[in-house]
């Protein structure tokens, strides 16, 4: 039997379905097969993937066997297997022409990676206790060739990094295999493709799309969180590239476990390679990464006053970033020295003062930190500079913070008396008035303890 006759045989069986199961099926299961050939009483069709090979059979088989028996007395089977080798290309059934909506999904080629930023790099990634476990982890992603853990997933409070490991994962893996498919975008995208596949019936096709890539990168997989049906795709998406040793690489605000509104059997799934966190930054982490970020600023920031960001803003980088972000241009743009009292003045509306009084214990350990002495300095009886003088600042800073007596403040420094607590205080106003920089200390510890 000829091309002509099979490709007859074929658009009729194709308008039928397409009047009993509706265009949308039609265009997304039964347009993608190919009639093969007709050997002996047996008809070939051919099917672009396994998947949708399966699908088809599971589905419309046994109705698609009936309709070509109709159609054709020479057929008793109907034969659909995976492969598109000398198969013939049937035109869209009876040759129903496509709508502008269609021609111009057709001519606009689907992007599926947002584009990367060049500035979020491994190189610019500051690394500190909060973050080293997934920094490691990323790392050892982008660097091997093989598939080490799948998928990786990183969570941890917005604005702590975990786009920029992202990004950073991305940039290594392609310049390590340009060759290498790597999709990458935000969980938000992956939900408008899909909706897109299925408002123009091309469901196929972005099933396809995304099974062929090497490395699926999916940012922020917590928006997804109670949409079913994309749920339901992204779990077939991610079960097909794990099976192909595709590399997944996924990022939340939580751990798979603690994703509300997520299908159980895909909260398992996400937790089945390596789960690294990232937790809230320390004071070290944050000034290191303003002192990162100031060695490109085009004015010079005072320690200080990076001492004062790093201790005042603390909720994420992001937040961090815009704050110095900010003092900079102010001192650019108005001209204004950067100073603590002018960057407090800058950042006022960041900076909340809060109602809480101030205690005794929290002066003790932001002096011991400040100075990088251990806590149990402050009650030992050592008598040293490096330890004296902290430990006197912590008494003055007592005296004026709360509403202690004398004798209160020197039982919460070891139990010394009041007055070697009044013989600190006078020595540190003292000092004050003759050191600048230790009055710019005194300064910056009032008003990181009174933020």
């Amino acid at each position: 039997m000829g091309d002509v006759v099979l490709e007859s045989v074929w658009n009729s069986v194709c308008l039928k379905l397409r009047s009993e199961l509706g265009d949308p099926v039609v265009d997304s299961w039964i347009s993608p097969l190919l009639v093969d050939r007709l050997e002996g009483d047996t008809l070939y069709v051919k099917a672009p993937s396994a998947f949708l090979r399966d699908w088809v059979a599971n589905n419309y088989g046994g109705r698609i066997a009936d309709l070509c028996r109709r159609e054709c007395e020479n057929v008793k089977n109907v034969d659909i297997t995976a492969s598109i080798a000398s198969a013939v290309r049937v035109k869209s059934p009876v040759g129903r022409s496509k709508t502008s909506s269609e021609r111009a999904r057709t001519e606009d080629s689907v992007d599926l990676s947002i584009p990367l930023d060049p500035k979020l790099t491994f190189e610019n990634f500051v690394v500190g206790k909060p973050n080293e476990l997934a920094y490691a982890a990323a790392l050892r992603v982008a660097e091997c060739d093989n598939v080490v853990y799948n998928p990786l997933f990183l969570y941890g409070p917005v604005g702590l990094g975990k786009t920029h490991l992202m990004h950073s994962i991305a940039w290594s893996i392609k310049s390590r295999s340009a060759n290498r498919n790597i999709a990458y975008m935000s969980a938000e995208k992956f939900m408008y493709h899909f909706i897109k596949s299925v408002r123009f019936r091309d469901t196929m096709a972005f099933k396809e799309q995304f099974r062929a890539v090497d490395v699926l990168m999916i940012d922020d997989i917590q928006f997804i969180c109670g949409k079913e049906s994309t749920q339901e795709e992204f779990f077939h998406t991610f079960n097909a590239l794990v099976d192909n040793n595709r590399q997944v690489i996924v990022s939340a605000d939580k751990s798979p476990s603690d994703l509300d509104g997520m299908e159980e059997r895909l909260r398992s799934r996400l937790g089945w390679g390596l789960v690294a966190d990232i937790h809230p930054t320390t004071y070290e982490l944050r000034l290191s990464i303003l002192q990162s970020k100031v060695t490109t600023a085009p004015v010079p920031v005072p320690g200080k006053v990076l001492e004062f960001v790093a201790h005042k803003i603390t909720s994420n980088i992001r937040e961090l970033e815009g704050a110095l972000n900010r003092i900079i241009a102010n001192a650019l743009f108005v001209g204004r020295e950067i100073t603590v009292e002018s960057a407090r003045d800058v950042l006022s509306d960041l900076l909340r003062t809060s109602d809480r009084k101030v205690t005794i214990d929290e002066i003790q350990k932001k002096v011991a930190a400040h100075y990088a002495i251990k806590m149990s300095d402050m009650f030992s009886p050592r008598r040293v500079r490096q330890v004296a003088l902290p430990r006197q600042i912590a008494m003055y800073l007592a005296k004026k913070l709360t509403t202690m007596s004398l004798p209160e403040i020197g039982k919460n420094f070891g139990g010394r008396d009041h007055t070697t607590v009044l013989h600190a205080v006078k020595k540190v106003e003292d000092v004050i008035a003759n050191d600048a920089n230790l009055s710019e200390d005194v300064r910056l510890l009032i008003n990181i303890l009174t933020r």
